[in-house]
């Protein structure tokens, strides 16, 4: 059965496409074509001149809905998180684990292995190979120097889930960097107190993007740019918190501007939870340790958009692309954050003012 889209904007992750129709066959996108060119047995959805774009990716969230992986890494969490972020419009992400012991990520590994789901793309993991001066929210007597031998017992635990990876690059070596990315995993540099010279080295030994710019790592100073500024001169790219709490709105606004389409958007969202190892408190606009530090943030993808074109002049096209899109580069996933034939029928529609009105998943729509 194909089911044609009609009457959209859609947002294509390239273009901006009025008076065409979308075609979705099974989990696949078909094509994009002329009304006149919609086979006759389609089943048609009236968009009625709302926004048709690809599903959000986000690649840093730590739970959803009453869950926080970290602190119950169970099936049934994993599904209730999964659920619950599919409903925000967020149609790929990757669970995120914050600095634990060696064999709590064992335990998450193996639940994620077993319970696979369509948007589920894997595990970051946010340590535990930090600087810790830089620790932010994270446990400090977890926080250690790799060595080989524990690298490559995690690479094995993880048969294969672990997908991305922070660390700070002055403490790892070049065999540990490259250990990981030919265990398959992305390195983000994040949660450091490199120097320019020691985050430059770290790029060029394939670390591929960093994580929450300006967040936990060393500071953008003039005589020394740090992680900040090998970031900004490097190809590397970047992932920021558009809340206007992690980074205030001038930043983000003056990152995209430097970065272009190398920035693009996490949630790095967690939800409340006073006991377990993770504590986090909602805390008005914010989640936060009992000390008061900054722990994670109340955001959706689809909020992180809104903010972008509401308070940074980001224009939509492109706040749209730094949730799909570019995340996809991050991942090489050709298949992810484009409206193209062959891409997955992963979609959301929005209205004018941007409130999610629908999400398929693979194809099919879900039940909000």
């Amino acid at each position: 059965m194909i089911t044609a889209f009609q009457n959209a904007r859609i947002f294509t992750g390239e273009q901006e496409l009025n008076n065409q129709t979308l075609l979705i066959r099974e989990d696949r996108i078909l094509d994009i074509v002329a009304p006149s060119a919609v086979p006759s047995d389609a089943r048609i959805i009236d968009a009625a001149g709302k926004i048709l774009a690809s599903g959000f990716i986000d690649l840093q969230i730590y739970g959803g809905g009453d869950y926080l992986f970290a602190n119950e890494p169970s099936a049934q969490a994993l599904r209730g998180i999964s659920e619950a972020i599919v409903k925000s419009g967020t149609t790929t992400y990757m669970i995120t684990l914050a600095t634990a012991p060696m064999e709590l990520y064992q335990e998450a590994f193996d639940i994620v292995h077993a319970n696979p789901h369509p948007a589920l793309a894997g595990v970051h993991l946010e340590g535990p190979y930090f600087n810790p001066v830089k620790r932010g929210a994270h446990t400090e007597h977890l926080i250690h120097a790799p060595v080989a031998d524990e690298v490559k017992s995690l690479l094995k635990a993880s048969k294969g889930v672990l997908k991305i990876m922070t660390l700070a690059p002055e403490v790892c070596s070049d065999e540990i960097l490259q250990l990981l990315i030919e265990g398959g995993v992305i390195l983000s540099a994040g949660h450091s107190n490199a120097t320019y010279a020691q985050a430059m080295h770290g790029f060029d030994q394939g670390i591929r993007t960093s994580t929450h710019l300006f967040n936990a790592m060393s500071s953008l100073h003039h005589r020394d740019t740090g992680l900040p500024g090998a970031i900004f001169l490097s190809n590397a790219y970047a992932s920021i918190i558009a809340d206007g709490i992690h980074v205030d709105w001038q930043t983000l606004r003056i990152s995209k501007q430097v970065l272009g389409r190398r920035l693009f958007l996490i949630t790095d969202a967690v939800v409340e939870s006073l006991s377990g190892t993770h504590v986090h408190v909602a805390a008005g606009d914010r989640y936060t340790l009992p000390d008061g530090t900054l722990s994670g943030s109340m955001l959706t993808q689809l909020d992180a958009v809104i903010n972008c074109v509401k308070h940074a002049e980001i224009e939509l096209a492109e706040a749209l692309r730094m949730a799909t899109l570019y995340p996809a580069e991050v991942m090489q996933a050709a298949d992810l954050g484009r409206i193209a034939a062959g891409a997955k029928a992963n979609l959301v529609l929005l209205d004018e003012s941007l409130q999610l009105q629908s999400v398929w998943l693979e194809g099919k729509e879900v039940v909000q």
